[in-house]
């Protein structure tokens, strides 16, 4: 009994390190290859803010290698999310693993459209209500390290808050929550989510209802589907 526990553990751990190595091998492919158009991603990305400077002599190749990695991931994330939900696909049920196959193309397309809507929508806002401060005794000056950490860590939330349907759905679905349980805590969820775009954005009202707002959607939204595709 316990050699085959064992067995079961080993090969869920083979099986892990597996899912990993094609993971990261794949993030570290498209790395190498956005490597290549690292000026244009320079030159997309930092459009928000405009031109950037580096203040040291390695600060410019790192922000190179740091942007080609940013882009690479962004590129293997279907590969990524695709190793991970078939890792955790054998201990599903049947009616679970139908399930799995709308949730694999839905995590990645709100991935994606959360990190697009920070970008094009949030991050300018935001950066123009930062940049404001300067005036005749301070001037702009932005080091290319500095902004791609503050841009990776602001849009990366964003990417992860469009998850929320996602997730709302497969905690009904696997019986944690319920639709009226959220139905019932929704003034209180709508409090935290307020609470949560004020931590995450800068202090302007506009940025912060930028956040808010469609996190409420989104909470709406799932419940909405959660109360077509599950019998409360």
């Amino acid at each position: 009994m316990n050699g085959e526990v064992s067995m079961g553990l080993i090969e869920h751990l083979t099986e892990l390190r597996r899912r990993l190595i094609i993971s990261f091998g794949c993030i570290i492919f498209f790395s190498i290859l956005a490597y290549f158009f690292s000026n244009e991603l320079i030159y997309f990305f930092s459009r928000p803010v405009g031109e950037l400077v580096f203040l040291s002599p390695a600060e410019a190749f790192l922000t190179y290698i740091k942007v080609s990695i940013i882009g690479g991931s962004i590129i293997a994330l279907p590969v990524v999310f695709y190793q991970f939900w078939k890792f955790i696909l054998p201990a599903l049920y049947q009616n679970e693993k139908k399930f799995f196959y709308v949730i694999l193309p839905s995590s990645i397309i709100m991935f994606y459209l959360g990190v697009v809507f920070g970008f094009v929508i949030v991050l300018p806002l935001g950066l123009r209500f930062l940049l404001g401060f300067s005036g005749d005794n301070l001037s702009q000056l932005i080091s290319m390290r500095y902004y791609f950490s503050f841009m990776l860590t602001f849009l990366l939330p964003f990417g992860l808050i469009f998850e929320l349907p996602l997730i709302i759905n497969m905690l009904i679905k696997v019986g944690i929550t319920s639709v009226s349980s959220l139905t019932k805590m929704r003034r209180y969820i709508i409090v935290i989510i307020f609470i949560f775009g004020a931590i995450l954005t800068p202090p302007d009202v506009i940025t912060q209802l930028l956040l808010a707002l469609p996190l409420i959607i989104l909470f709406e939204g799932s419940l909405l589907i959660a109360r077509i595709i599950n019998r409360d």
